[in-house]
């Protein structure tokens, strides 16, 4: 319990403030205390005080417990408000509780105020802990979104870095080892046609491996847009499997920053794996809308759908990074699921970098 107890004292009568010293002193409570009567004397005590404790009658000339109460919240959201007054009805006291008022107390009856007291003090310490706490978590929570968002542009930096030197030397060494099969074969020498044939072959299926690898860290379609990209990602995911797909999209170029694409083109593939994997469905559906102020992109099919163990268990890295990409682009993802399949739902604000 702090020692001494600094309380700020709203109160006009000075009979009443020097009954509620005593009964302090009585009851063993070692209080400092200052009285105010109106709302600008209370704010300048409030500015260059401090204070433990705020204890209000209810009734003042032009001013009252509710108007003190949201002069100390504006203040401070913690420290204690006590109502004491001998003119409040229980409708009002239930009113202030709910305010944010600690309790309220009958003047003629403060045998129970030392106890009033500590609650307050205490709950109000509860109070900040808790406040501590939920933002050291918001804080926390900030930094792993911070880390989360870096790591995924670290990672597509290093895809297109990769990419780029699949294409530049993998892919330039295979064209020229090509090229150099090629010609021995056309020499016509005995036995060496027919191996260097099949080096081709071979090396036909490694160039075609070079590009698929390519295409999925990276892939160029993306240069010529995303309405291209998406079609492109319909494309692969219906000649994979045995799945009815529909793409709609209801604008023929869909205007967004660089990275919000990216988030989009991530997010379709990666729920289409899922589909093409997972679900069991006969359909799926892909709905992309795009207006003046959003952009939403929903995919639907008719699967087993996913559990709610299923979405919570810890591998899910998948889904998480997919949330984690959508927070970093000013978005959002839902998951709804039933028996009757699956809808993941990605949202996105305006982007600064549209038109």
């Amino acid at each position: 319990m702090r020692t001494p107890i600094h309380a700020l004292i709203v109160e006009d009568s000075e009979d009443d403030y020097a009954l509620l010293v005593a009964t302090l002193s009585r009851q063993a409570l070692e209080v400092t205390c200052e009285r105010v009567e109106t709302e600008s004397e209370m704010r300048d005590a409030l500015q260059r005080g401090s204070w433990d404790l705020v204890i209000s009658d209810h009734h003042l000339p032009g001013f009252s417990s509710s108007g003190a109460l949201l002069t100390l919240r504006a203040f401070d959201k913690f420290i204690p408000f006590l109502i004491v007054s001998g003119t409040i009805g229980e409708e009002i006291a239930v009113q202030a509780m709910h305010a944010g008022a600690d309790d309220y107390l009958i003047k003629g009856r403060l045998a129970r105020l030392g106890a009033a007291i500590h609650r307050a003090l205490d709950a109000a310490d509860a109070r900040r802990e808790r406040d501590r706490a939920q933002t050291a978590l918001a804080d926390s929570r900030r930094q792993l979104q911070q880390l989360s968002a870096h790591l995924q542009s670290s990672i597509e930096a290093e895809r297109k870095a990769i990419a780029r030197e699949l294409h530049d030397d993998v892919g330039s060494a295979l064209t020229a080892l090509k090229f150099d099969l090629d010609w021995l074969i056309r020499q016509n020498e005995p036995g060496i046609t027919e191996r260097c044939g099949q080096a081709v072959q071979m090396l036909n299926q490694a160039h075609a491996a070079c590009q698929r690898i390519m295409r999925n860290l990276r892939p160029p379609i993306l240069e010529a847009g995303l309405v291209p990209a998406l079609q492109w990602l319909a494309t692969q995911f219906r000649q994979r499997h045995k799945i009815q797909l529909e793409l709609r999209i209801n604008k023929d170029t869909l205007e967004l920053s660089d990275e919000a694409a990216l988030t989009v083109f991530r997010t379709v593939q990666e729920a289409l794996t899922n589909i093409g994997k997972h679900s069991r469905a006969h359909k799926a559906v892909i709905d992309v809308v795009q207006s003046d102020d959003s952009f939403s992109v929903e995919i639907s099919d008719d699967g087993q759908g996913l559990s709610s163990a299923d979405l919570d268990k810890p591998e899910s890295f998948g889904l998480r990074g997919l949330r984690e990409r959508a927070l970093a682009v000013n978005g959002g993802l839902e998951i709804s699921t039933a028996p009757a399949g699956t809808v993941l739902l990605l949202t996105l604000g305006r982007q600064d970098g549209e038109s």
